[in-house]
C-alpha cells in the first residue's frame, strides 16, 4: 500500500466518523436560569434559547423539576411561547427526555392563573428581552 492510499482511507473513516456521529451542541448550549421555588418545584428557563416570533411574542426553552423524583413525576420540558403585553403564555410543545417529543399545534394563549413559576418565567423572559 503506498502513502496516498492510506491517507485517503484514513480520510474516508473520518468523514463516515463524522457522518455517523453528529454532534450534540444542544446539550452544551444551555444557559438555565432558575425562577423562585414553589412548594411544587423549581422552574429554569434558557436564556440562549429565546427566539423572538414573528407576531412579537417570544419562544423560549423551559423545564419543571418537582420536588420529589419518581417515575410518575419527573422533569417536564416545555418549549413556551411567551406574549409579553398581555402576560400569557402557550406550550408549544412538551417532552421527559427531550425537547419537542410532543408538539401542541392547536395551543391556545393562556393566563397563568396564579401559577407562581409560570409567572416568574412570564416576568424574567420579558424583562430579559427588553
Amino acid at each position: 500500500m503506498n502513502i496516498i492510499t492510506i491517507k485517503n482511507f484514513c480520510f474516508s473513516c473520518l468523514a463516515l466518523l463524522i457522518f455517523f456521529y453528529p454532534l450534540n451542541t444542544n446539550a452544551l448550549s444551555n444557559d438555565w436560569v432558575a425562577v423562585p421555588e414553589s412548594q411544587y418545584g423549581e422552574q429554569l428557563w434558557d436564556k440562549k434559547s429565546i427566539q423572538k416570533n414573528q407576531d412579537g411574542s417570544f419562544r423560549v426553552l423551559s423545564k419543571f423539576i418537582p420536588k420529589s423524583n419518581t417515575e410518575i413525576t419527573q422533569d417536564i420540558l416545555y418549549t413556551m411561547d411567551i406574549n409579553c403585553s398581555e402576560n400569557s403564555f402557550r406550550d408549544v410543545a412538551v417532552g421527559a427526555k427531550e425537547f419537542n417529543e410532543f408538539k401542541n399545534n392547536n395551543s391556545e394563549w393562556k393566563d397563568p392563573n396564579g401559577d407562581e413559576l409560570i409567572i416568574a418565567v412570564i416576568y424574567q423572559v420579558c424583562t430579559f428581552r427588553n
